[in-house]
C-alpha cells in the first residue's frame, strides 16, 4: 500500500506494505546474540502450585515470565540516561518515531590493533547529505551478527571524533550493528556515547546535552537492502528505563 507521508514540509512516497525490519528478535535459544558477559535470556512459564502457564504442559494459557537485559540481548535503543547519574528514561526521551534516515556501509579501519569506524569514512559515505538518523552497516556483513556472543571479542567501534561529527551535523539518531558505539573495555570512558549526546559531566547534565537523541545498537541490515535514503520508524516498548528493546523499521523512498 503506497502512501504519501508529509513530514517537515516535505512529501515522501513510501510503501507501507514493504517494511524493512532491521531488528534482531529476542529468544531464549542459543541463536540469541549476547554481549557484556551475561547469559542468554530466559523465557519460562509461571508456576502456581499445580498450575503452569503452558498449554503444552497442561495449562489453560501460555503465561511466561521473561528475563532479559536490553543492552546485552539484542536490538535496543538507549537515551543519555545510559551514562548519567540522574535518571532519564527512553520512554520520556524518545517522543517522535518517524525520521529521515541514511543507510551507509563501512568496513572499519584497523588502527593500533582495533577495528574503528572513522570520521573520514562517515563523511565520505554521507556525501554531504543531511538527515535525522544514520544507520551504519559494518562490513563484512556476516550472518553471524544475528547470533554472536560478543563478550571478550573486542568488536569494532566508533571513533570519538566520528561521534562528534555525527552530532555536529545535526544527526539525532544513531543506529549501528554492533553491541556498542564504544570499545568493549575502555576503562569506563564511553567517549563516543558522551560525544554523541554531548554529555560533558555524567554527574550534572549540561544544558546543551542532547536529551531527545538516541543510540540504537545490535541491529542487522541484510545485504539486499541498499545504501541510501529511507524513512525510519523507530519503535520501542514503553519501559521507564535508560534503554528498551526496539524494532527499527525502514521504508524505502
Amino acid at each position: 500500500m503506497k502512501t504519501t507521508l508529509s513530514y517537515k514540509n516535505q512529501d515522501f512516497q513510501i510503501d507501507l506494505s514493504k517494511p524493512i525490519d532491521i531488528s534482531i528478535p529476542l529468544s531464549n535459544t542459543d541463536d540469541n546474540p549476547i554481549a557484556w558477559y551475561i547469559e542468554k535470556p530466559a523465557i519460562e512459564p509461571v508456576v502456581f502450585g499445580d498450575w503452569i502457564g503452558s498449554v503444552k504442559k497442561g495449562g489453560s494459557t501460555n503465561f511466561n515470565n521473561i528475563f532479559f537485559n536490553p543492552h546485552g540481548h539484542g536490538t535496543h535503543t538507549e537515551c543519555l540516561g545510559h551514562i548519567t547519574k540522574e535518571f532519564y528514561s527512553i520512554n520520556q526521551c524518545l517522543i517522535q518515531f518517524f525520521f529521515t534516515a541514511e543507510l551507509i556501509s563501512i568496513e572499519p579501519e584497523k588502527i593500533k590493533g582495533d577495528l574503528i569506524i572513522t570520521k573520514r569514512q562517515i563523511e565520505e559515505n554521507l556525501k554531504g547529505k543531511t538527515t535525522e538518523a544514520i544507520i551504519i552497516r559494518t562490513l563484512p556483513n556476516l550472518e553471524s551478527k544475528r547470533h554472536k556472543n560478543y563478550s571478550k571479542t573486542n568488536p569494532p567501534y566508533l571513533a570519538e571524533d566520528a561521534a562528534t561529527f555525527i552530532r555536529e551535523i545535526g544527526i539525532q539518531h544513531l543506529l549501528i550493528d554492533l553491541p556498542s558505539v564504544d570499545r568493549e573495555e575502555d576503562e569506563g570512558k564511553l567517549l563516543a556515547h558522551k560525544a554523541f549526546w554531548n554529555v560533558k559531566d555524567v554527574n550534572e547534565l549540561n544544558d546543551d546535552a542532547r536529551l531527545y537523541c538516541t543510540i540504537t545498537e545490535m541491529i542487522f541490515v541484510n545485504d539486499e537492502v541498499n545504501d541510501g535514503s529511507y524513512i525510519l520508524n523507530l519503535q520501542i516498548a514503553s519501559f521507564e528505563n535508560d534503554a528498551s528493546p526496539s524494532k527499527p523499521i525502514l521504508y524505502q523512498l
